[in-house]
């Protein structure tokens, strides 16, 4: 059992390894734009105050995701927790070891998935001209004006926790624009030496 987090900025692949380890080893994915929308809709206290907070327009608070969080990881899982989208700031991250502690539970790796920029907007074209030709609609975000607004704020807020992970001994880096098969290969060493 391993509890990570992945790190890297939109597009850099993270959902798509947190699928793969979540098939290959029984992990349980806590994507927080996953759990905004299923909490949204769910009829529990904590759901209708995001789906407030969602209608108003207004960003949801640390201490919401925080919560919603802590109810994922009451239900437990026997191959651990992947954090994608979690921590975003440092405060973010403090919150989440604080968390980690209450539960019982460690942070075993922090493994970032290093990309280029100019590749990562190639990514999300690519990603769009692929949905069309499949008939399925393009997301909102994969424009490159767009995704380079959620770069901006990437390296604003989240790509600071790069050291706060290395200063902490946590933190392994990945290529994350080696072949998908590659970047699950080399995710797999860091669990495996674990």
């Amino acid at each position: 059992m391993a509890n990570i987090i992945l790190l890297g900025p939109p597009g850099a692949g993270k959902g798509t390894q947190a699928k793969r380890l979540e098939e290959g080893r029984g992990m349980v994915q806590l994507s927080t734009g996953d759990m905004l929308r299923e909490a949204k809709t769910s009829g529990t206290e904590m759901g209708l105050r995001v789906a407030e907070v969602m209608e108003r327009g207004s960003l949801v608070t640390d201490e919401i995701v925080i919560g919603l969080i802590e109810e994922k990881l009451t239900k437990g899982a026997t191959g651990g927790f992947i954090f994608d989208g979690f921590p975003r700031t440092l405060k973010q991250a403090d919150a989440l070891a604080v968390l980690l502690a209450k539960k019982g539970l460690t942070l075993d790796a922090v493994i970032e998935l290093v990309v280029d920029d100019a590749a990562l907007v190639g990514r999300i074209v690519k990603r769009a001209e692929e949905a069309r030709a499949n008939g399925q609609p393009v997301r909102r975000d994969d424009t490159p004006e767009v995704f380079e607004v959620r770069l901006r704020e990437y390296y604003k807020n989240t790509a600071p926790l790069t050291g706060y992970y290395y200063a902490k001994g946590n933190l392994t880096t990945v290529d994350g624009l080696a072949d998908m098969d590659r970047v699950s290969a080399d995710i797999a060493k860091i669990l495996d030496k674990r």
